[in-house]
């Protein structure tokens, strides 16, 4: 009952009191020279809360990054890059959904880690340094397992999308 209420009583609205613009802008700055230095894409979504049907169907913040990376079709990337930065802002749960070659390399033990440092930073009240903070950890990552090459474009907009 709980769960149900925090997710009806978060509108769009309630995003930008957690990430204002200034820290939205921040956050588009990290992704963007994040992706100048590996050959990963970031994609970095705030859902507000889920619908009444989700609620009611049971859909937890996982199933549901699973969906996003595929509707935003974050696996489209040219070297199978793509990484979902997933927060589920009224249950402050994160999920990081990686495509395959980077998924293989990195395994669920480093996005588990990532996520719960985030998911801390987030219950403290801290969500821009929670998501500056995955970002940077991210990065590392995607650092030493694909470092940047001589041709790496930019597929995706660095800005963070909120739904």
């Amino acid at each position: 009952m709980m769960r149900f209420f925090r997710h009806m009583i978060f509108g769009r609205g309630r995003a930008r009191y957690f990430f204002p613009p200034a820290a939205m802008q921040r956050i588009t700055e990290a992704v963007r020279v994040s992706e100048c230095t590996h050959m990963g894409e970031l994609c970095f979504t705030v859902e507000v809360g889920l619908g009444l049907a989700q609620l009611y169907a049971g859909v937890d913040s996982r199933q549901r990054a699973l969906q996003l990376f595929s509707n935003l079709r974050v696996w489209d990337t040219e070297q199978n890059t793509g990484v979902l930065i997933y927060l589920l802002l009224a249950d402050r749960k994160v999920e990081i959904v990686a495509d395959r070659g980077i998924d293989a390399r990195v395994g669920k033990a480093g996005w588990e880690s990532i996520c719960r440092e985030m998911e801390a930073r987030f219950r403290a009240g801290e969500f821009e340094q929670g998501a500056l903070q995955g970002i940077a950890a991210i990065t590392e990552l995607l650092n030493q397992h694909f470092p940047a090459q001589d041709r790496n474009p930019n597929e995706f907009p660095d800005e963070p999308k909120i739904i």
